[in-house]
C-alpha cells in the first residue's frame, strides 16, 4: 500500500502588501569623492547621472538596516513579526561567510520562528526575493514573506578607483509579501549569463587577501563598457517578457522601476521599451547612489514620496547585477 504526502496548498494570489526603507543621513557630494579620484562633479554627473549618494555611519550596519526597513513595511502591511513565515535578506555585503544575517534580522523583529536565509544575487536579489517569496506564498509555505534588499556598498568600494569610487552607495529597502483577491505580482523572468562572470566582480579572493595579509577587505570592480551595453539592450528584452507573461501592454503600465545602475542605463532601458510619456521612471540614483539589492525599493519609495507614483499603480521591476543575474516582474505598488 503506498502512503500518500500531503500537499500544502497557498493563496491564489499575492502581492506586495507593504514597504518600507532606510536611508543613511550621511550624504556623500561627488566634490568628496573627486578629493580621491581625478574627476569632478560635472563627469560624474554625466557619466552616470549621480549627484550625491548615501553612505552608512559605522552604527548603521547591515543588520540594522535590514531591521528598520522591515519595521517600516510591517507597519505599513499591517503583518505583526509573528505572523512572518519566512525572512530573505538579500545582501552581498554581510561579511560573515555564515551565519546568515536574514536569522539575526528575524529575531530582532521577533519573527520568530519564520524560517530565514539570505540570497547572494547582487543587484537583483531583491526581484530574485519577491519571485521567491510569491512562490512561497501560493504553494502554501509560508502565509508572509519579508523580502529585505540590504547593502552597506562602502566598505568593499575602492575610494582611488576612477570607475567604480563614485557609483555605490548604502542603505535598506523591505517589502512584504502575502495572499491578495486579486493579482498583485506576475511570474518573475530571471536567469544568470557566467560567461559575463568577470564583468563585475571583487578584486581579490579572501584566501588571497588573508595570505597577503592586506589590511583591507577586497573591492568591487567594474567594466563598465560591456555591462552598460548589455543592461540597456539585453534587459529591455527581459523587460519585454516580463510584461508578455504578466499579460500587460506597455500602454498599462503606470511605472518603470528598473535597478538603479546608471542613469543613462535608465534612460535606454526606458526608450528601448518604448514606454508611454504617462509612465513615471524612477531616477533615485541622482541622489542615492547605486545600492544593488536595495535600489528597487528604494526607488519605489521615491516615486511614492514624490508624488509620481501611488498605491496600486502597475510597475515592471527589471534588476541586473553580477553574476551576471538579472530578473524582472511586473507588481503592484503597495
Amino acid at each position: 500500500m503506498t502512503t500518500a504526502i500531503q500537499q500544502a496548498t497557498g493563496a491564489a494570489h499575492t502581492g506586495l502588501l507593504g514597504l518600507g526603507v532606510y536611508r543613511p543621513s550621511r550624504r556623500i557630494t561627488n566634490a568628496e569623492i573627486c578629493e580621491n579620484i581625478d574627476s569632478t562633479d560635472e563627469w560624474i554627473r554625466t557619466r552616470s547621472g549621480i549627484i550625491e549618494r548615501r553612505w552608512a555611519d559605522e552604527g548603521e550596519t547591515v543588520v540594522s538596516m535590514a531591521v528598520a526597513s522591515a519595521k517600516e513595511a510591517l507597519d505599513h502591511a499591517g503583518v505583526a513579526p509573528q505572523q512572518i513565515g519566512c525572512v530573505l535578506v538579500a545582501t552581498v555585503t554581510h561579511m560573515l561567510q555564515t551565519p546568515a544575517a536574514a536569522p539575526l534580522v528575524a529575531t530582532e523583529l521577533g519573527a520568530f520562528p519564520a524560517a530565514a536565509f539570505d540570497i547572494s544575487a547582487a543587484c537583483a536579489g531583491f526581484c530574485y526575493g519577491v519571485g521567491l517569496a510569491s512562490d512561497m506564498v501560493r504553494a502554501g509555505t509560508a502565509k508572509y514573506v519579508l523580502v529585505i534588499g540590504v547593502e552597506r556598498l562602502s566598505d568593499i568600494t575602492d575610494p582611488h578607483d576612477r570607475t567604480t569610487a563614485f557609483l555605490f552607495a548604502d542603505g535598506a529597502g523591505a517589502v512584504v509579501v502575502g495572499p491578495t483577491d486579486e493579482p498583485g505580482i506576475g511570474p518573475v523572468v530571471w536567469g544568470s549569463d557566467g560567461e559575463k562572470f568577470d564583468l563585475i566582480a571583487q578584486k581579490e579572493d579572501w584566501r588571497d587577501v588573508v595570505q597577503a595579509e592586506r589590511a583591507f577587505m577586497p573591492h568591487l570592480r567594474m567594466d563598465g563598457n560591456p555591462v552598460f551595453r548589455w543592461a540597456s539592450f539585453a534587459m529591455a528584452k527581459v523587460g519585454r517578457e516580463a510584461l508578455d507573461v504578466a499579460g500587460i501592454t506597455p500602454d498599462e503600465l503606470r511605472a518603470f522601476i528598473p535597478h538603479q545602475a546608471n542613469m543613462r542605463i535608465v534612460d535606454a532601458m526606458a526608450r528601448t521599451l518604448r514606454l508611454s510619456d504617462h509612465v513615471a521612471i524612477a531616477r533615485d540614483i541622482a541622489y542615492q547612489g547605486n545600492t544593488s539589492a536595495a535600489s528597487i525599493p528604494l526607488a519605489m519609495d521615491r516615486l511614492l514620496v514624490d508624488g509620481e507614483s501611488r498605491s496600486g499603480d502597475t510597475a515592471l521591476l527589471i534588476a541586473f547585477g553580477a553574476g551576471l543575474t538579472y530578473a524582472a516582474q511586473v507588481v503592484k505598488i503597495p
